[in-house]
C-alpha cells in the first residue's frame, strides 16, 4: 500500500508536478491571492472572467491543490457547515437564501466544467446517508424532519426505507437512509488541474513554491520579494495557522482516506451502487465514501483528528491504526469488498473555525479579504465563497454579498494546550457516544451535550 505522497488522486494522474515558476523579485498586482487551492483558484477564475484586464497574481507555497483541495473525498456538496441558528442573524429567510445559493452552486460548477472542457469524473448522483442501527435511524429521521420543517422540500431531502435503499446500494446493517440529489462526485486532483489550466488561460500569473511569510494592508511578503496589491486575498484554509498572528483562527483538523484496488464486476453486482451516489453514515464520528470512476471504493474519516500546536502533517502520512479502522468500517458496510486490497492511504487537513461556520470578509480600507472555515464542505462551498469575494472586491451589488457568510468574525480557538486537549477529548467522547448507541439502540444524550459544548449546534 502506498501511504502519504498526497494520495491516490494525484498518483492516478501522474503526480502533483510543478507547472508554474516561483516568484522572482518584487511584483505589483491589482489582486494578490495567497493559496492555490479551490478558494484561491475559484476566486482568480471569477475575477479574471468578470474583469479581463485585472492584474491577478496567485501564490502557492507548495504545488497547486497541495492541501485539502487535492486530498478530499470528492464531494461536490450543496450543503454547508455550521448550524442554521448561527447563520440566522438576518432571519430564517437569510438561511433559506444561503441554502438555495449552495444548491445552485453545484449547478454552477457543472456549468464551469462544461464551459472549460474540464474532465473531473463529475457525476450528479446525489448523496445517501445511511443509518446503521436503531439509534442512527432515529437520529436520521429527526434530522430530516428538522430540515424539512426549515424549508427543504421532499425533492431536496427525503427518507428512504430499507427496500428502496437496497435497490440503490446494499449496505450491511442499514435500517434507513436519507437521500438528496444536490451532491455530485468528482475527482479532486483532476478538478484542481483543470481549473488551474482555465485560470492560466485567463491570464492569471501563478507562482508555485512561493511561501508567503506576512500579509499586511495592500502588501504581502515572500522570500523572493514583496508583492504590492490593491487587494490581498487570503485563501489558506487549513494552513492559515502557519501565518503570523493567525494560529488560533482556524484549526487544521485532520481527515484520512484509503482507497481499494479496482473491484471486479462480481463484487459490484453484489453491492449495487450503480447510481454513483456519495455515501456517508449517521455516526457522530462518521465515514464518507465514493465509488470512483475506475471502480474502486474510497472511504475517509477522522483518524488522529488534531496535531498539537496546529501542525498540518506535511505530505499526507497516515497512521496504520487509521488505515485499519477505515478498512474495518469498509468491510462492515460492504462485506463483499472485505477482501479487497488497499492500494493507497493518505491524510490532509481542513479548516475549522471555533463556531464551525463559514466566513467571507473584505475590508476596502486595508485591502485584506479572506474566505474559509468550510469544515470539509469546501469543494463546492469554496466556489460560492469565491463568487462572493469577487463581488466584494469589485464592489458589485448582488444577492450573494447579502448572504449570512459575509462579514462574520468567529471567535478564536483556545490557546494550547487547551486546544489540543479539548479537540482530542471531544472526538474520544464522540466515539464513546457511537459505542453507547450501538449497544443501547438509543440516540446518545452525551453527543447532544458535546454538540452544544463544541459550538456545532
Amino acid at each position: 500500500m502506498r501511504t502519504g505522497e498526497l494520495g491516490y488522486w494525484w498518483h492516478s494522474i501522474g503526480g502533483a508536478s510543478v507547472s508554474h515558476p516561483p516568484l522572482s523579485g518584487r511584483s505589483e498586482a491589482d489582486v494578490a491571492i495567497v493559496g492555490g487551492g479551490f478558494t484561491g483558484l475559484w476566486t482568480a477564475y471569477y475575477l479574471a472572467r468578470t474583469e479581463p484586464g485585472l492584474r491577478i497574481v496567485l501564490l502557492e507555497r507548495e504545488t497547486l491543490g497541495y492541501g485539502a483541495s487535492g486530498r478530499n473525498g470528492g464531494w461536490v456538496s450543496g450543503f454547508f457547515s455550521g448550524s442554521a441558528r448561527r447563520y440566522a442573524r438576518g432571519g430564517a429567510g437569510a438561511v433559506r437564501a444561503l441554502q438555495g445559493a449552495m444548491f445552485e452552486t453545484v449547478s454552477e460548477i457543472v456549468r464551469v466544467l462544461d464551459r472549460e472542457a474540464i474532465d473531473a469524473d463529475l457525476v450528479l448522483g446525489g448523496q445517501l446517508t445511511v443509518a446503521l442501527g436503531a439509534a442512527q435511524a432515529a437520529r436520521l429521521r429527526e434530522r430530516v424532519a428538522k430540515e424539512r420543517a426549515s424549508g427543504l422540500r421532499e425533492q431536496d431531502l427525503r427518507v428512504l426505507e430499507p427496500d428502496e435503499l437496497a435497490r440503490r446500494v446494499r449496505v450491511a446493517g442499514a435500517s434507513a437512509a436519507s437521500f438528496t440529489p444536490h451532491v455530485a462526485r468528482a475527482h479532486p486532483a483532476k478538478l484542481v488541474r483543470g481549473l488551474s489550466e482555465a485560470v492560466a488561460r485567463l491570464g492569471v500569473r501563478i507562482h508555485e513554491r512561493t511561501p508567503v511569510t506576512e500579509l499586511a494592508a495592500h502588501r504581502l511578503a515572500t522570500p523572493a520579494g514583496a508583492v504590492a496589491a490593491r487587494w490581498v486575498v487570503r485563501a489558506t484554509e487549513g494552513y492559515t495557522a502557519d501565518l503570523p498572528g493567525l494560529r488560533r483562527l482556524l484549526v487544521p483538523m485532520n481527515s484520512s482516506m484509503i482507497v481499494t484496488e479496482p473491484l471486479p464486476c462480481s463484487t459490484w453486482h453484489e453491492i449495487g451502487w450503480q447510481g454513483q451516489e456519495l455515501i456517508s453514515d449517521e455516526a457522530h464520528v462518521f465515514v464518507y465514501l465514493q465509488r470512483t470512476a475506475d471502480g474502486r471504493i474510497a472511504i475517509g474519516g477522522r483518524g488522529v483528528p488534531y496535531r498539537f500546536a496546529s501542525r498540518t502533517g506535511g505530505g499526507g502520512e497516515i497512521a496504520p491504526s487509521t488505515v485499519a479502522s477505515l478498512q474495518a468500517r469498509l468491510a462492515a458496510m460492504f462485506p463483499a469488498a472485505a477482501g479487497a486490497a488497499i492500494e493507497h492511504g493518505w491524510s490532509g487537513v481542513l479548516g475549522v473555525p471555533r463556531d464551525w461556520c463559514v466566513s467571507v470578509q473584505a475590508d476596502p480600507a486595508s485591502g485584506l479579504a479572506w474566505a474559509g472555515g468550510y469544515v470539509g464542505e469546501g469543494v463546492a462551498a469554496s466556489n460560492l465563497a469565491a463568487r462572493i469575494l469577487c463581488d466584494l472586491v469589485l464592489a458589485r451589488e448582488s444577492e450573494l454579498v447579502a448572504l449570512p457568510w459575509v462579514g462574520r468574525s468567529p471567535r478564536l480557538w483556545e490557546p494550547e494546550p487547551l486546544r489540543w486537549s479539548a479537540i482530542r477529548g471531544l472526538y474520544a467522547l464522540y466515539r464513546r457516544a457511537d459505542a453507547n448507541e450501538a449497544a443501547s439502540g438509543r440516540p446518545s444524550r452525551l453527543a447532544r451535550l458535546l454538540d452544544s459544548a463544541a459550538g456545532r449546534s
